[in-house]
């Protein structure tokens, strides 16, 4: 079947939402909308989350989109209450968001920061701190993606003080691994160990606190290895890195195909990088079973970034899987 097809089954089936405009009443408005139709379009957006944790950003964002123009359709035509109002815009803004991060996997960043700017109006005109806190996390993310860590810091920090009232550990650690990313990326290893240790040490003490919300449940004891194996291959320790992103890898919930296709290429590119070739072409290779299922540009690029590591090195085992993820990423290309 062909996928995108198939996420577009999946979509309307979890979400139980006909992807066709509502009818109208003889005077050109919808009728009046309540609770059960929030309840709907949330459970739409969380059907999103769903299927971008699988297959990634690529595909998934038209059905994204088209679930925005949804939302607002919805907003714009129809009578309810006020506070029905101010669910359907919350909904609008966390959708927007979802818009801003698949757009952000699909390695499209000025659309993502178009959404995302979105979605931050949405939070400030609504005064909600949740979504606010998850926006100005992303923007951390994003700006260290992009080379821009002092932003990250900064915006990391931001968040932070705003999820200080929570009293959520989870989401705070996952704050402080953002912080410690960007802190990495300036070089500062000390600052970034510091913040990476907090947020380990944050993460073994949910259960103490708030829970995170739903939009934070992929931060977990993966993530927090993955950071770290970051962090150690920005400082040339390689054969550290190693060590925790196969911890990742190991950790990684088999839900989440996208991160695992992710964390595996990760992993290949330090194995080589350690001299560990033939392993690391290894992995590369078996990347492939992960990537026939996922679209995801972030994917794509780490995945170019390993053939050329194996390019270099003079190994059959290296020339072979050089030659089959070209291969792959050239029928990619031209899908």
């Amino acid at each position: 079947m062909d996928r995108r097809a198939f996420l577009y089954d999946s979509f309307g089936a979890a979400a139980g939402l006909p992807l066709h405009t509502q009818p109208t009443t003889p005077t050109g408005r919808s009728n009046a909308v309540g609770t059960a139709h929030v309840v709907d379009l949330r459970e739409g957006l969380r059907s999103l989350y769903q299927l971008d944790d699988a297959y990634g950003g690529g595909d998934v964002h038209s059905l994204a989109v088209r679930h925005l123009r949804r939302v607002r359709r919805v907003i714009n035509t129809n009578t309810y209450p006020e506070t029905i109002g101010r669910q359907l815009q919350l909904v609008a803004g966390e959708t927007a968001e979802h818009c801003a991060w698949l757009c952000y996997d699909a390695e499209e960043q000025d659309n993502a920061r178009r959404y995302w700017g979105e979605a931050l109006t949405t939070a400030t005109m609504l005064r909600d701190a949740s979504l606010e806190i998850l926006v100005l996390a992303s923007l951390s993310m994003q700006a260290s993606h992009e080379g821009r860590p002092r932003d990250g810091v900064d915006l990391a920090r931001a968040a932070h003080e705003r999820a200080a009232q929570y009293g959520s550990p989870a989401l705070k650690s996952l704050i402080a691994s953002r912080e410690a990313r960007a802190l990495s990326l300036m070089a500062d290893g000390q600052a970034a160990g510091k913040r990476l240790s907090e947020a380990m040490r944050l993460v073994e003490h949910t259960d103490r606190g708030r829970p995170s919300p739903p939009w934070a449940a992929f931060h977990g004891q993966a993530e927090l290895d993955y950071v770290q194996g970051l962090l150690y291959t920005e400082n040339g320790h390689h054969h550290g890195a190693v060590q925790f992103l196969r911890a990742a890898l190991a950790h990684q919930d088999r839900t989440y195909g996208r991160n695992r296709a992710l964390y595996r290429l990760t992993l290949a590119r330090s194995l080589v990088n350690a001299g560990e070739v033939d392993e690391g072409a290894a992995h590369a290779v078996d990347s492939l079973d992960h990537l026939a299922e996922v679209e995801s540009g972030r994917v794509l690029r780490r995945l170019n970034e390993v053939v050329g590591l194996l390019a270099d090195v003079d190994a059959v085992s290296a020339r072979h899987a050089a030659d089959e993820l070209t291969e792959y990423a050239h029928a990619k290309g031209a899908a």
